[in-house]
């Protein structure tokens, strides 16, 4: 897993943070600390750039569910628990009535998609193909 990170100084500054390769569990922990040195470095919008990305595994969407509660100020579930943290991903699903405001994903690949449609994240994660619609969305 590759990622890149690039700042966009708008009215709501921008983190872009991209993900390359395989999101699985050998590297699923390495991808949640990236964000949780972002948040603490004062990113509280941030696009993942899936574009190329070419697998999410379970071990990844709980990734994507830790990054969402990590920007939204809120406890992440603790990965070492094993299935605990995946379970939690359920209620995340099920209470998401509403897209995630402060994450927004770009551009995922066919089989990405796939994966966050058959998971119910699309309900969650607001999906963009377009990055300058991507980054207008967070300024709305």
């Amino acid at each position: 897993m590759n990622t890149t990170i690039e700042q966009i100084q708008t009215k709501v500054p921008i983190t872009i943070l991209t993900l390359a390769g395989v999101l699985d569990a050998t590297c699923y922990r390495a991808v949640i600390d990236n964000a949780t040195q972002l948040f603490s470095a004062g990113t509280r919008a941030l696009l993942l750039d899936l574009n190329e990305l070419t697998f999410i595994s379970s071990s990844g969407l709980v990734a994507l569910h830790s990054i969402a509660l990590l920007m939204r100020g809120e406890q992440l579930p603790d990965t070492s628990e094993g299935w605990s943290a995946f379970h939690a991903i359920s209620h995340f699903v099920e209470e998401g009535c509403e897209f995630e405001n402060n994450v927004k994903l770009l551009n995922p690949q066919p089989r990405v998609k796939k994966t966050l449609e058959t998971t119910g994240f699309d309900h969650v994660f607001e999906i963009f193909t377009d990055r300058d619609n991507a980054i207008a969305s967070f300024q709305e």
